[in-house]
């Protein structure tokens, strides 16, 4: 089964210049999304690690089954005013704007080594500041995995200059 053929590219969505890859057509074949999750399950095999942790949104979805079908302990990394106290916070800046990335305090054991979860590497800018905000929450952080890679965008070189090894399964 060929991933990229479930994930179309949108052009000029969100904005212009931007070209958005759809997971709606994967996560609607219960076919290949069960093949996308065996997929990252055996990349994953190539980490030690403790926990996942997904970037919100899309990496909410394929970290929480993950974990599910490893019997890992997950946790969500979410955008502003969506998790009650206590939480850590970091504001980080993209291509085209600010955001911010937010984590409980409570919800992973100390010093859980973590491997972040996400559906697109585009330039790294939120995988770079995922790693910095489970960082400072204390967890070490194992790698970074995505579902799909846009190469052209280099964002595998600029997490390795953050020392975050990264594996996608789909490259683009």
């Amino acid at each position: 089964m060929n991933l990229a053929d479930y994930l179309p590219t949108v052009p000029d969505f969100p904005q212009p210049g931007v070209a958005f890859r759809d997971i709606s057509p994967l996560l609607a074949s219960p076919a290949a999304f069960r093949f996308a999750i065996n997929t990252l399950a055996t990349l994953s095999d190539r980490f030690h690690f403790d926990a996942l942790a997904g970037i919100e949104s899309r990496g909410l979805v394929f970290g929480s089954a993950l974990a599910l079908q490893l019997d890992k302990p997950f946790t969500m990394l979410r955008k502003p005013n969506k998790l009650p106290p206590q939480i850590h916070r970091l504001r980080y800046t993209l291509e085209y704007g600010e955001d911010e990335l937010q984590i409980k305090s409570d919800v992973l054991s100390p010093k859980a080594r973590v491997l972040i979860i996400d559906d697109v590497l585009a330039s790294g800018g939120t995988a770079i500041a995922a790693r910095e905000l489970l960082m400072a929450a204390g967890d070490p952080v194992a790698a970074a995995l995505f579902l799909l890679e846009i190469e052209a965008l280099g964002g595998r070189a600029r997490l390795s200059e953050h020392d975050l090894p990264t594996l996608s399964a789909v490259l683009g």
